[in-house]
This record gives C-alpha cells, structure tokens and sequence, in this order.
C-alpha cells in the first residue's frame, strides 16, 4: 500500500425510491466515485434494508445501508462528500478513518 494513503470505512444509506436502478448499480457509481478522488476499493459490505431509529422524512421510513472500506488520501473523504451531495440516490454519508 502507498504510505501516502490512509484507510477508511464509510456508510452509506441509499435511497432508490422511485428509481430504475437496483442497489447494487448504484454501490458501482458510489465506487467509481471512490475511484475518482484516487481511492483504492478494497471490501464492499451490503448489510440489507433497515429502519431507521429516528425518521426526518416520513415517506422514508428505512433504507440500505452499505459499508465500503478503502485507501485514499488524507483529502479523500472530504472529496468524496463533495461528490455524492448532490447524489440522490446517496441519502447519506459517514466516513471514519480505520
């Protein structure tokens, strides 16, 4: 592994309500964007739809949640954020260094 490169693991609840595309399409985007900001993809764990404990949004009561670890740079956590904001199949985003 390069040195300049640190492990992460992040969580990721999508929302394909209303879309075309399955879960597993969109982890392939979610990984191309990984792979964009430099990032090194090295497990992809599908943990299944769950409910959430709190609800914001009453037409969304749960989601899948997903954990991919990688290497990136130091940068590449913020990065990748950046990316997936405007993202909606992306509901939401975690990033914590491993």
């Amino acid at each position: 592994m390069n040195p300049s490169k640190r492990n992460y693991r992040a969580t990721f609840i999508i929302d394909n309500r209303g879309k075309e595309e399955s879960v597993d399409q969109i982890i392939d985007g979610v990984k191309q964007v990984i792979t964009a900001v430099q990032g090194d993809v090295t497990s992809v764990e599908n943990l299944g739809r769950r409910d959430f404990v709190r609800v914001t949004d009453p037409k969304l009561t749960g989601a899948t949640y997903v954990h991919i670890s990688f290497s990136a740079p130091s940068e590449g956590p913020g990065q990748l954020k950046e990316r997936l904001r405007l993202n909606h199949n992306v509901y939401r985003t975690f990033v914590e260094s491993v």
